[in-house]
């Protein structure tokens, strides 16, 4: 070892120093192995500690950490957090504001757990379909028309991945273009998009997306919805997108508010734990008027603890959006 290389370890054979990156003792030429991190104990289990995954080798569980990111437009908000049971974040969200126009643009999309690359497929598809989205409609395109256009621009880019069988690269999509007047919705499989508010003499809290999956098709053939989601196989989807994916056809829809509220698209994160529009509506307002991060940061936050067992991703629009929303 050179005297100008500052020793940052000591060989446990001769005690000699050696520096960050050095394999082999220079003064005795054995090996030298790193030091093993030091052990990281579970939060919801005290006798556990976390393996390299970060789950629990008691319990099992995957505490929370600090592994939440957000979008802040002021006029739109989104926050995905990666939830406890999940190593990886495999949700993906995208925003845009139309400047001038006062449109705003919302994609959450959530990657198939079971297929190969599916965080990729998650992030390629909302950023696809949101740029695809002000493309259009800058163009004058219009909501409904250029919704179809992006998630089929969506589709292509996550089919672009690649066909591996049944690991296939997918994700579901769910948009939303918020204007001062509409909320147009499109989606393909079960990530949703809901109306709320608390105004009485408002439409009421609702949803605004039709699930792809195979408790949507029973409730379509008159199973109650509770019994139909108890299923073993109720969030098996019927439609994604990915290159083993069937022709695309979004569900699309044109809403028209007729009083204040806020626009929620989500993730069965979220949804999973709370799907009842009138609840979301008693909890993300009226915060979701005013501050749509706080409002978002704040479901996430109710996601996580009723067991956070997905990735959560929660994007907010007040409608309509106020001057101190917008920026100018």
């Amino acid at each position: 070892m050179t005297a100008t290389t500052e020793g940052t370890g000591v060989c446990p054979m001769c005690g000699a120093q050696f520096a960050d990156g050095d394999r082999f003792c220079e003064d005795c030429g054995a090996a030298l192995v790193p030091a093993e991190p030091p052990a990281v104990r579970c939060s919801s289990c005290p006798a556990g500690i976390l393996d390299a995954d970060g789950f629990c080798r008691v319990c099992g569980m995957q505490p929370a950490v600090s592994d939440r990111h957000e979008l802040d437009m002021d006029a739109v908000a989104a926050v995905t957090d990666r939830g406890k049971r999940h190593a990886h974040n495999e949700d993906a969200m995208a925003l845009r504001v139309l400047p001038g126009t006062g449109i705003r643009i919302l994609v959450v999309c959530d990657g198939v757990s079971s297929s190969d690359h599916a965080d990729d497929a998650a992030q390629r598809a909302a950023a696809t379909a949101a740029d695809r989205l002000a493309d259009e409609l800058t163009a004058g395109t219009g909501s409904e028309a250029a919704t179809i256009l992006a998630i089929g621009a969506a589709a292509d880019a996550v089919a672009a991945l690649g066909d591996s069988g049944d690991r296939t690269p997918s994700c579901t999509i769910v948009s939303a273009v918020v204007t001062a007047s509409a909320v147009t919705v499109g989606s393909i499989g079960d990530s949703r998009a809901y109306w709320l508010t608390t105004d009485p003499a408002a439409i009421p809290p609702r949803r605004l997306s039709t699930d792809d999956s195979v408790a949507a098709g029973l409730v379509e053939l008159g199973v109650d919805e509770s019994t139909a989601m108890s299923m073993p196989d109720a969030h098996t989807l019927t439609a994604w997108l990915g290159a083993d994916a069937d022709a695309i056809e979004p569900h699309l829809r044109t809403f028209v508010p007729d009083g204040p509220g806020a626009v929620l698209l989500c993730s069965d994160g979220l949804w999973n734990y709370y799907p009842d529009a009138d609840r979301l509506a008693e909890l993300a307002l009226p915060a979701a008027r005013t501050d749509p991060r706080a409002a978002a940061h704040h479901l996430a936050d109710l996601a996580l603890a009723a067991g956070g067992g997905d990735n959560i991703t929660v994007a907010v629009a007040p409608f309509p959006a106020t001057s101190r929303n917008l920026r100018p």
